[in-house]
């Protein structure tokens, strides 16, 4: 293969690579390597003893001294554009007030609901820029925002525009999901089908012809949508082509996942629950399982994901903050990283495969979450001396440079 170096414009030297090109394997590792970016691709990598000559005037030369390259990490599941906070009811369960007190008080999503309708788009850009700025900050070229906060055909509108409005902000892959069947509006409270049907015969319809979405979400529990329920909205995503993910098998097992895999589904997240016949529909359909360690730690969970059977099934495990104002108000990709390690006993290869390569996968990002020829140039540079550092502490941030499609973001 003819390497064209003339067309390089920046070119890391001096570095170890973490490629994760091997999956949760390994690092897929290259010490003392070297990576060329040429216009938003990688364009070559590789250890430094085998660099190709390049002319040294037009490419600009990072040395690394010795730093760690990732892929740029990737957050696949928030809720990160919402009107208000919830800290008083953290206040009122820690003062011994029940779930049913704090729903009866107004709290609850009913709250977030009714403070993301009162906001403007302006006010919700406004509350949602310094939660991206935070996860950016820590090494975040791409996310995944949800709606459903606003459970009404404008609102669900207005915070899909703001996700979207967040991308002509900051260098972040924005990838959009309607979760329009996150919860049922006061005003459906006794009548959940007709809600559905708003979802499926208004709501998406107008999302999908006005490119909106990328995908299309459902909560499927006791406490959300039921399986014939869900299986309507996943019906109408795939009639307007748009592809599906499921909130499944948090609290009990419904069988929404072995559900979403008929439907081809991306991702099913949550999923402390999940039994062996769900996880073997999971692998059958190529779906990533999508773990939130922020939630399991903050609703105080103790039902682990069953990540035995999904390293015996191969399925995919992606990491993600799961950033919401109720169960997750947590805005830390490397804390996510090392309960991941802590809490479900993954290995640092597997938790940091499930912010990068994982990650993209469970969102639909083919070219992004590795080091890899003519993958997109989305890439950390870390002050680490080993990448299992990523996962080991938190709360002092080791990023050093960070590049966005080619182009130096941090």
């Amino acid at each position: 293969m003819t390497i064209n170096s003339s067309a390089w414009h920046t070119l890391f030297i001096n570095v170890n690579l973490a490629t994760m090109t091997d999956g949760a394997n390994s690092y897929g590792a290259i010490e003392n390597g070297a990576l060329a970016i040429s216009g938003s691709k990688i364009a070559w990598l590789g250890a430094e003893t085998s660099l190709p000559p390049y002319d040294e005037k037009s490419v600009r030369v990072i040395d690394g001294n010795g730093k760690w390259l990732t892929p740029g990490l990737v957050d696949c599941h928030t809720h990160i554009v919402y009107g208000g906070n919830r800290a008083n009811e953290f206040e009122m369960r820690l003062l011994g007030k029940s779930y049913q007190e704090i729903a009866n008080a107004g709290g609850g999503i009913v709250s977030t609901v009714s403070a993301t309708r009162k906001a403007s788009e302006s006010e919700l850009l406004a509350s949602a820029l310094p939660r991206l700025t935070a996860l950016h900050q820590q090494g975040v070229t791409s996310i995944e925002i949800k709606s459903g906060y606003g459970l009404d055909t404008e609102n669900e509108i207005k915070m899909l525009k703001v996700a979207g409005q967040l991308a002509e902000k900051l260098p972040v892959t924005i990838k959009r999901t309607f979760l329009g069947a996150h919860a049922l509006p006061v005003e459906y409270k006794d009548n959940p089908d007709e809600y559905v049907d708003l979802v499926c015969d208004e709501m998406i319809p107008i999302i999908a012809e006005g490119k909106l979405a990328d995908a299309v979400d459902v909560f499927c529990e006791s406490i959300g949508f039921s399986l014939v329920q869900t299986e309507r909205v996943f019906a109408a995503a795939q009639k307007h082509h748009l592809p599906i993910k499921v909130h499944a098998e948090q609290l009990s097992n419904l069988g929404a996942t072995a559900l979403a895999a008929k439907y081809n589904a991306l991702s099913s997240d949550h999923i402390e629950f999940l039994d062996e016949t769900g996880i073997k529909a999971m692998k059958d359909a190529d779906m990533t399982a999508v773990l939130l360690p922020g939630a399991f730690y903050f609703l105080r969970e103790t039902q682990l994901p069953p990540m035995e059977l999904l390293r015996k099934y191969q399925v995919p495990m992606a990491i993600a903050t799961d950033a919401n104002p109720g169960s997750s108000p947590i805005h830390n990709i490397q804390l996510m990283l090392n309960m991941a390690c802590t809490f479900f006993r993954l290995t640092p290869a597997e938790a940091l495969a499930g912010v990068t390569c994982y990650g993209a996968k469970a969102i639909g990002l083919a070219n992004k979450g590795q080091l890899a020829l003519g993958f997109d140039a989305d890439i950390a540079l870390w002050n680490i001396e080993q990448p299992a550092e990523l996962c080991y502490q938190f709360g002092i941030n080791p990023l050093s440079e960070l590049f966005v499609a080619g182009n130096k973001a941090i």
